[in-house]
């Protein structure tokens, strides 16, 4: 080679780099190669750092499989053993990756042929649809007509809906013709429509009540299920579900609530009241504050701590942890 020729210098990179790790991870590798093949504990100490710290600090060194730990001996990796495990690991990640990519291409001219507007294949077909607008009320009591089977409702407000009486006069047909109806309404309709209720159970709706009902919702049988989207009340999207096994989810949901919710006996001078032991005792448990139970039961904050007091005293007890262990323990919640 001829004198004062000037070759390209190589810039000398860490080896942390190579591996998209940290500088000061470098200097640690370089540390804990020393004691390579022999404790970690004693490795640990002469790093003045706890066992459980180094692990830590070795993580990434860990995970690249630069460092191995066999119960307390720990082995490190020489830097050229390094980098050829990241290149081989590197490899397989590659080599995985261009699997994936070859099924995507085989897949995109079945795609093609498909086109945008192909209808979905039976297998994942759902049977139902998404309304909005149209004539609701009309639509149910159809559906109430025309399908078989027992009646399941939540309703947190229809009873301030026009379509009111309509619905009382399906439910009462549904009725005639020995189906079983049940709804459950939220405490507050106790206050707000009683006649309705009262007129409700006399023609043979079985009613139950729970502190607050928070969306509404209709079964018919084991045909079809009506919920809003999103779940709640006001909204103008429905979802009008026919398939079997949603059905049978959502009807499982409202009898998990009807087991919780409260019969409404109806007494003298024709109020329909609640039991008002299990709607305190279901308050109670769900951490209800008494201002949030009055307002829940449209009860005055003090009947609500004068009914709370009676309870405890029934049950015989101090606090109202104890209230719900014991209420738990005789079944009634």
């Amino acid at each position: 080679m001829a004198a004062g020729t000037n070759l390209p210098t190589v810039p000398r990179r860490p080896l942390s780099s190579a591996f998209g790790l940290p500088g000061p991870v470098e200097e640690l590798y370089r540390q804990v190669l020393s004691g390579s093949g022999g404790s970690f504990e004693v490795l640990a100490r002469s790093l003045f750092v706890t066992p459980d710290e180094l692990r830590s600090r070795v993580g990434p060194l860990l995970e690249l499989d630069i460092v191995r730990l066999e119960g307390d001996r720990v082995t490190v990796a020489s830097p050229v053993e390094a980098v050829s495990r990241y290149v081989a690991a590197q490899a397989v990640t590659m080599s995985e990756a261009g699997a994936d990519l070859a099924r995507l291409a085989e897949a995109i001219p079945m795609l093609a042929d498909m086109g945008a507007d192909a209808p979905l294949l039976d297998s994942t077909a759902i049977d139902g649809e998404v309304t909005t607008g149209g004539d609701i009320a009309g639509a149910i009591v159809r559906w109430i007509n025309d399908s078989p089977g027992d009646l399941c409702f939540l309703r947190p407000d229809q009873w301030r809906l026009p379509s009111e009486s309509e619905m009382a006069l399906a439910v009462n047909r549904a009725v005639q013709q020995g189906r079983r109806v049940r709804a459950i309404y939220p405490a507050r309709a106790l206050q707000e429509a009683p006649a309705i209720l009262i007129g409700r159970a006399a023609i043979g709706e079985q009613i139950r009540v729970l502190p607050e009902v928070t969306t509404r919702l209709l079964v018919i049988g084991t045909s079809r299920a009506l919920l809003p989207d999103p779940l709640g009340v006001g909204n103008d999207r429905r979802v009008a579900i026919r398939q079997p096994s949603i059905v049978q989810v959502v009807t499982s949901y409202f009898d998990l609530l009807w087991d919780r919710a409260t019969a409404v006996p109806t007494l003298d001078r024709g109020e329909a009241r609640p039991d008002l032991r299990r709607l305190l005792l279901a308050q109670l448990a769900d951490g209800a504050k008494d201002e949030q139970i009055a307002r829940n039961l449209g009860l005055s904050l003090r009947t609500v701590r004068r009914r709370i007091a009676a309870l405890m005293d029934d049950l015989g007890v101090d606090t109202r942890f104890q209230a719900g262990v014991e209420a738990a323990r005789r079944g009634w919640l």
